[in-house]
Parts: C-alpha cells; structure tokens; sequence
C-alpha cells in the first residue's frame, strides 16, 4: 500500500484532544464582526469539540494521527 497524504487545510484547522476527540475553532470571527451580536461573539470564543456526525469525514483525511 502507498503512503497516504494527509489533507493540510484539515491538519491546519483541527487538533486531537488527549482522549482522541478533534477540536475545532469558530467560523465567522474574523471580519464584519459589527454586523454580528454580542452574544454570538461571546459564544465564537476559544474552540470546542467536533459533532460526532463530522468526526469520521475529518478523521479519514488525517490517516497517521488517529
């Protein structure tokens, strides 16, 4: 079997916690943040953990760090 490649958007965006979940950081924070409520920015802050329905499709894009 050939080595396979991992996806560099992925590796860039996503990162294992130390009990195998991936956390992922917020969309919509970096612009046009007038537009968008306090409380929206308030809960965008920091990361958190990826839905279990998307955890298969980004896991299979970084084969060596499972």
């Amino acid at each position: 079997m050939p080595k396979l490649k991992t996806k560099s958007a992925v590796k860039k965006r996503f990162s294992f916690t130390g009990s195998g979940k991936l956390k992922r950081s917020f969309a919509f924070k970096r612009h046009n943040l007038r537009k968008r409520s306090q409380s929206m920015k308030r809960k965008a802050r920091g990361t958190t953990i990826l839905k279990k329905s998307d955890f298969q499709t980004i896991r299979d894009y970084l084969p060596y760090n499972n």
